[in-house]
């Protein structure tokens, strides 16, 4: 009679050495973010944030948790972990942020098929670098190593954030109004949106590589599709502290359309006109390649615009002199439940 191998954690397929190699490797990366208001120690069974109430009258906390959908497929099929981490701490920011939030704290998770603790230290020194850039502390998180659940190479990535805003200062769209100003701002690329449509026509429509190009002078298209999302937190922050914004908007999934009708008031809707912006070229390649309608294309993808601020008229001309914005549509007076216009002539 054959004797079975004495079963392990480690056979079944749980590193717990693995689990503690990545922690020490990542500890020196998370306390880089650490701030005065950071009472705990990484590897704690909880994280403990001060809130500095001299700092704040009435402080209301905003959160949020989000993914970077499929484009962690993009990343896997690369080999490169460390934008996904970027991804997602600027796109949890930017949810926040459009209600006039202060990034205060920052909690991810990773799930994945095998713990590889160079590759996790990959993703959390992109996580670590954005919450440094957006001043955001990184308290704590979740490895989780379970085979049976993901393929031995995969993993997923979730995050959640904290932030603070004055409570009379919170920002809804309640204050839009007729003749209001939209202000877009250029995304980088499909930020962490509508990856399952471009893989689809990049990989299995066109049969492209990640190292092939669209056109002789573009980037790759791995670059393109990698490309960070970014936050627009550290450039607009100074006009929230300003109170001339009546509403902003994160372009995310459902597009233009579908994300600025989230805080547009009954009465009035958003006329948006697309060629006040030039649509750049990863775009209008997967556009025209998959004769894919205006209509559809714009609820898939951003089409170059990331994030949009409402404003008075009055304020227009002093964002545009210091920001990389531009004049996207208006807002006008519409009895009809549309909430966005969009004139593609």
């Amino acid at each position: 009679m054959k004797i079975m191998d004495k079963i392990t954690y480690s056979n079944s397929g749980v590193n717990i050495e693995a689990g503690e190699q990545t922690v020490n490797l990542i500890k020196p990366l998370v306390k880089q973010t650490f701030n005065e208001n950071v009472l705990s120690h990484i590897g704690g069974f909880g994280g403990l944030y001060n809130i500095d109430l001299s700092r704040w009258n009435k402080p209301v906390l905003v959160s949020s948790v989000d993914g970077v959908g499929t484009k962690i497929m993009v990343a896997e099929k690369a080999g490169i972990y460390d934008t996904v981490g970027q991804d997602l701490v600027n796109h949890c920011v930017n949810d926040i942020f459009v209600q006039g939030a202060i990034p205060q704290y920052f909690m991810d998770y990773i799930g994945l098929g095998r713990l590889i603790p160079e590759t996790v230290e990959k993703i959390i020194s992109g996580l670590t670098k954005a919450c440094r850039e957006n001043e955001i502390a990184l308290i704590g998180g979740e490895m989780a190593e379970m085979p049976g659940v993901y393929k031995i190479d995969d993993f997923d990535l979730v995050g959640m954030i904290v932030g603070m805003v004055e409570k009379e200062r919170i920002i809804t769209g309640s204050k839009i109004s007729e003749h209001d100003v939209i202000i877009g701002f250029p995304s980088t690329g499909l930020h962490t949106n509508g990856y399952s449509l471009a893989r689809r026509i990049f990989f299995d429509i066109l049969k492209m590589d990640l190292s092939d190009r669209i056109s002789t002078d573009s980037k790759t298209i791995g670059e393109m599709l990698l490309a960070v999302h970014r936050s627009y937190y550290p450039l607009l922050i100074k006009y929230v502290e300003k109170d001339i914004i009546n509403g902003m908007a994160h372009i995310t999934g459902g597009g233009l359309p579908g994300n600025i009708k989230r805080i547009m008031p009954d009465g009035l809707s958003a006329v948006i006109r697309t060629k006040t912006w030039e649509i750049p070229e990863l775009f209008q390649f997967m556009q025209n390649k998959a004769d894919i309608d205006n209509e559809e294309v714009y609820r898939a993808f951003n089409m170059g615009i990331g994030f949009v601020t409402i404003v008075d008229a009055t304020n227009v001309d002093a964002i545009l002199r210091e920001t990389d914005g531009m004049v996207i549509g208006e807002i006008i007076k519409d009895s009809s439940d549309s909430r966005v216009k969009m004139i593609y002539a």
